[in-house]
């Protein structure tokens, strides 16, 4: 019981000593000021590579603005994981920890769990070919396997893409296999619309020719006038004429959509009957048996 006693009431001197509290308001002080500067310097950081990025983009020099955009969201995540490292190792030594012998076991532990850390070494070689042959940037509208919509992010561990519904994909970089840029080449589309065989076929082709020579002007996005290919398909009452045209990349819907709609309210005008779903009906002679 004695022993006891004097256990605790040396426990308690140690509690209540000055010396103890003076290196826990120091330690309390470094921790907090450490954090601070880490802030700073990831938000200045941050703020110095976008400023930087927004020039050479501006340059006319910058051949191309995703990549610039692509790197310089990566610069940002490895000065934010290089500073906050940096701040637990110097929390670490605030606390009178070893910093030197917990690397060394880290090492240890590293060695003996690299062979089980296969995939995430494949991740980031993945990560830095795709960042360094510039497959696809931040911004560009691709498909990888199953995913489909436009990159926000590529890491060195997982590229993030951006659904047309909402969704986010994220994806190993190791996972990537085939992918399909959308973005680095001009888009092209054909589009088809249906006119009646009764139709004045030259008289339709002459009010397209020139409703198309019009469109550069008006839409930026075109590279050139959509051509007239003429008649697709003829099947039943219906002839299918086909327009060709090349815009800007993913530019393409927004033209086609332009076209038909203008198309369909020229012919109104010009009396040219577009091919609309019919209706026959056979009738049995009176005298016919069933």
């Amino acid at each position: 019981m004695e022993k006891n006693k004097k256990l605790m009431e040396k426990y308690w001197d140690k509690l209540t000593s000055e010396d103890l509290w003076e290196k826990v308001i120091d330690a309390s002080i470094e921790i907090l000021l450490i954090l601070l500067v880490s802030w700073i310097a990831v938000r200045l950081g941050k703020k110095f590579i976008k400023k930087v990025f927004l020039i050479r983009m501006r340059s006319p020099l910058s051949h191309s603005e995703r990549r610039q955009r692509t790197i310089s969201r990566l610069l940002q995540s490895v000065i934010s994981y290089v500073v906050y490292f940096s701040a637990i190792i110097g929390i670490l030594s605030s606390l009178n920890i070893k910093v030197a012998g917990l690397l060394a076991g880290a090492g240890i532990v590293g060695l003996a769990i690299g062979f089980g850390a296969q995939s995430l070494v494949k991740d980031v070689i993945t990560g830095f070919f795709i960042i360094f042959e510039d497959q696809f940037g931040v911004g560009d509208y691709i498909k990888i396997n199953a995913a489909e919509g436009t990159v926000v992010e590529i890491g060195l561990r997982t590229t993030k893409i951006n659904g047309a519904t909402g969704e986010q994909f994220i994806i190993p970089n190791g996972a990537i296999g085939e992918v399909v840029n959308y973005s680095v080449n001009n888009s092209k589309i054909f589009i088809d619309l249906q006119m009646a065989t009764d139709a004045d076929f030259e008289k339709a082709e002459g009010v397209i020719n020139k409703y198309l020579e019009t469109l550069p002007k008006m839409h930026k996005e075109l590279i050139a006038a959509p051509v007239f290919l003429g008649v697709q398909n003829v099947k039943g009452t219906e002839v299918t004429i086909r327009i060709a045209a090349e815009t800007l990349p993913q530019q393409q819907y927004g033209v086609a959509r332009t076209i038909r709609r203008d198309i369909t309210k020229l012919f109104e005008e010009n009396n040219i009957p577009m091919a609309y779903p019919k209706m026959m009906f056979y009738g049995k002679d009176e005298g016919r048996s069933v």
